[in-house]
């Protein structure tokens, strides 16, 4: 805080003193710039809509090109004369909507609907608003696709002289089709007088009592082809229109001008909707109906102030006509010239001190974070609640944004300034091609920079368009905007603390054994950020003494499996799921892993079930799937088989299934694993076998993942083994031949005479009520289903062999008959899958 008070006392001096010299600076008083004495003219205050007692004027544009000058008392218009072509037209090649990604760039650009002159990009996933004006857009063509496309862009400007009186054109200028360089400093402008066309300006004679109207027309026209064709796939065209009134002659140089009507009804009074010596953007209508609309209470766009129908621009020269020799001065050339020095100085001081204020805040969270992680893992679980709820904050987000403009970079010693994003030096990750994660700051919030070469765009854009589809789920990282530079792409992420990847070696004990001195460079400097986390992450638990995950890792491995489970419902097949590509966040001191880099995923369309043979990019060494690694069909399926991979490298510590990072991928073409490492964990050995299948139709879909009893708590396992005891119980099973199929589960289940295997006090407790089979595995779970029951009237001594419910209670049948809950489950799964009693045991509800 007191880092913060003194930024803050060195901050507003600062921008005290510079609005101190700018107010002396803009005082009316004269000054001398380049020898030429120049005075400054206040603006004149006299409104857009003029004297209320006259009528009130508006300067208006039609759709066919049309600029109207309209009485809008009688919504009648003084004049009116045509500036050229339609002010916009678009068109769009017909393609089939269900494959226009595979066209082009995969979307095509247009504006907004009514008043709205936006860019928009539209696609398969919307219309998306960008932050690109068409002048900056066209002034960023011509862009070559690595696909062969190629987008064009071309700016055309004409001025229109015409008598602000009547609307009579004297004169246009505007630039030849093709222009030819003079060197006798000539201009090559094409000039068209009333009296016919000129190559050169010649001086314009206007008649008497004219007043000149500039009217300026700019042209925006971008235009994509089809990828290695001559064939427009898309284009669009927009006219900005604008005015400027001089008023040389006036007898009030600078007020406004009272003018009397030469076209609708002679000697009718009118003013001029903008003042003298001004110039400002004329409204467009896109409808064809004005009258209709000027009639309306509010015709103006909600956008816009009643001030912005024909604003003069900001500081903007006013043209002088100097006494003596009639030359023209233009007032303000000095004052833009100063005010430009002035404002880049403010701005630098202004963006250095608030970059420095969100430094030391960030400092300062980190510490406090810091502080909080030395907590016990027990508490954290206490007050799980779902870490994945948005905030008010975070839904301000959604408006996301498919491309953004290049903004101007503002650097500094720790990092620089692109657009909305606050880029720090400190890099937290490496990725293939050039990719790297840096730290960041995104409107004021923390988060990770993914920073990507340029030439991997289409990545870039694949990756944002997945994001935006699937973010609101709580198991995948968040996305929140884009920037851009010459070199790179900058997506800001939700800042994680690290990947699974680093979590799984910050606990294991494996990581710690490994000797300093037999690392590389690289390898030392990830093993020094390791230690850094190792504080925030003090008191996790992954694993309990017995081998079998802690029920953080239980709940980390479900957030992969739902985030998962997510994608798969939305047609995204991930196609690079693995540890590194699985980030971890702490929210209110609880973990939750969230799935992320979704640059070569691939989202399913319409009725497709599976990606085609030749489906471009491709996963991580190691992680692929069979079918991945031969090139054959590719449905969700893949990614569930780089699931099985991820889930056996948690349960063991680090390790894979199919053997060291150099002989994976032939393992795993040659269906050779090992599933060793969790024997000790028999719903563990199950759940993977599936999800390793060779054959991809054998592997299980996410959904039913999730159900699985692996992911199972404490009072899951309990209940499950309870309810099927009641069941069996209740109802008459012999003949269903479900009582044989369990019976027969029994030389693994209970592998012997089960009495064998209980303390002799728990036993004799349990011999008290009634007789038992000791061969039965029906018997087996009938006692489990007793002793639970009346746990609370058990002797103390029996209480304390058993343990506390429900993890002492499941420990110790679980440590007796291990294989006991899966042998039930697969049973149960055959024959009561359906049985509405159950329904909770093989369908997940948070999906």
């Amino acid at each position: 805080m007191k880092c913060q008070w003194m930024l803050l006392c060195f901050a507003l001096p600062v921008f005290f003193g510079l609005l101190s010299s700018a107010s002396s600076f803009l005082s009316p008083t004269g000054m001398n710039f380049d020898g030429v004495n120049v005075h400054r003219v206040a603006p004149a205050r006299r409104s857009l809509l003029s004297d209320p007692k006259e009528p009130e004027t508006a300067l208006v544009a039609a759709m066919d090109g049309t600029v109207y000058l309209f009485d809008l008392t009688t919504k009648k218009p003084l004049w009116s004369f045509t500036s050229g072509p339609p002010i916009y037209s678009a068109y769009q090649a017909p393609v089939d909507k269900d494959n226009l990604s595979n066209i082009g760039s995969g979307y095509f650009i247009d504006i907004g609907t009514g008043d709205d002159w936006e860019l928009y990009a539209h696609s398969k996933l919307g219309k998306l608003k960008l932050r690109k004006s068409i002048e900056v857009y066209v002034s960023s063509t011509p862009q070559i696709a690595e696909d062969g496309g190629v987008i064009l862009g071309s700016k055309r400007s004409t001025v229109f002289q015409v008598d602000a009186k009547t609307g009579r054109l004297i004169s246009s200028y505007k630039m030849p089709d093709s222009p030819t360089p003079h060197g006798n400093g000539e201009s090559n402008i094409h000039y068209k007088s009333a009296k016919g066309e000129h190559g050169l300006p010649g001086s314009v004679n206007l008649k008497p009592n004219e007043l000149p109207l500039y009217i300026t027309r700019t042209d925006y026209t971008l235009t994509s082809f089809v990828p290695n064709s001559n064939k427009v796939l898309w284009n669009v065209t927009v006219a900005e229109i604008g005015a400027a009134f001089l008023c040389q002659g006036s007898d009030d140089a600078f007020g406004g001008a009272d003018l009397d009507s030469g076209s609708v009804e002679p000697g009718t009074r009118f003013s001029m909707p903008l003042p003298c010596n001004s110039r400002a953007q004329v409204h467009r209508f896109r409808g064809h109906n004005i009258l209709e609309r000027l009639s309306s209470h509010n015709w103006l766009p909600e956008a816009l102030s009643p001030d912005m129908i024909l604003p003069a621009q900001p500081k903007a020269g006013k043209v002088l006509i100097h006494p003596k020799n009639g030359h023209t001065i233009l007032s303000g050339l000095s004052e833009i010239f100063s005010m430009f020095i002035l404002i880049i100085s403010f701005t630098v001081m202004l963006v250095g001190t608030i970059c420095l204020y969100f430094i030391v805040r960030q400092l300062n969270s980190s510490q406090v974070g810091n502080v909080s992680a030395n907590e016990e893992e027990s508490r954290m679980l206490e007050k799980s609640g779902d870490s994945g709820e948005k905030t008010d904050e975070d839904s301000s987000s959604d408006n996301k944004l498919l491309l953004n403009l290049n903004h101007p970079t503002l650097c500094s010693g720790d990092g620089r300034t692109i657009g909305k994003l606050f880029v720090f030096n400190k890099e937290i990750a490496k990725g293939s091609n050039g990719t790297v994660v840096l730290e960041g700051i995104y409107d004021g919030r923390p988060v990770a920079v993914k920073r990507l070469v340029k030439a991997h765009h289409d990545i870039a854009l694949k990756e944002i368009q997945n994001l935006i589809a699937s973010d609101q789920h709580p198991n995948i990282v968040r996305w929140y905007g884009v920037e851009q530079d010459q070199d790179f792409i900058y997506l800001a992420l939700e800042r994680c603390i690290c990947s699974l990847n680093d979590l799984i070696q910050i606990c294991s004990v494996s990581s710690e054994n490994c000797p300093i001195n037999s690392m590389d460079a690289e390898s030392m400097q990830y093993r020094m950020r390791l230690d850094s986390l190792k504080l925030d992450l003090q008191g996790v638990f992954l694993w309990k003494e017995n081998g079998y995950p802690s029920a953080t890792l239980v709940k980390l491995m479900r957030d992969v499996v739902s985030g998962l489970a997510h994608l798969h419902e939305l047609g995204i097949i991930h196609r690079d799921l693995k540890p590194q590509n699985v980030l971890i966040t702490k929210e209110k001191r609880v973990l939750c892993a969230k799935l992320s880099d979704m640059g070569i995923s691939k989202r399913l369309t319409g009725d497709m079930s599976s990606l085609s043979h030749h489906a471009t990019g491709y996963g991580s060494s190691g992680w692929q799937a069979p079918e991945q690694l031969l090139h054959r069909r590719q449905t969700r399926a893949v990614d569930l088989f780089s699931l099985g991979c991820v889930l056996f490298h948690c349960l063991t510590g680090g390790s894979h299934p199919f053997g060291s990072p150099l002989e994976r991928d032939i393992n795993i073409t040659k269906n050779k694993f090992d599933l060793f490492l969790v024997n000790h964990i028999p719903e563990a050995v199950d759940l993977l076998f599936r999800l390793l299948h060779h054959n991809a139709e054998k592997r299980p879909k996410a959904a039913e993942v999730i159900a699985h009893p692996l992911f199972w708590t404490c009072e899951k396992r309990l209940s499950f083994l309870r309810d099927t005891s009641d069941m069996l119980e209740l109802e008459d099973w012999e003949t269903s031949g479900i009582l044989e199929a369990l019976e027969g589960t029994s030389r693994v289940s209970v592998r012997g005479r089960w009495h064998l295997k209980l303390d002799p006090n728990l036993l004799e407790s349990i011999l008290w009520y009634r007789d038992y089979s000791f061969d039965s595995v029906q018997d087996l779970l009938r006692a489990i289903r007793n002793v639970f029951n009346h746990y609370r009237e058990l002797r103390p001594k029996i209480q304390a062999i058993l343990g506390p419910i429900p993890e002492g209670f499941d420990a110790y049948f679980t440590k007796r008959f291990p294989r006991l809950l899966i042998e039930v489950y697969k049973v149960m799964t055959r024959h009561c899958r359906r049985q509405e009693w159950f329904q909770k045991y093989f369908t997940d509800s948070a999906l």
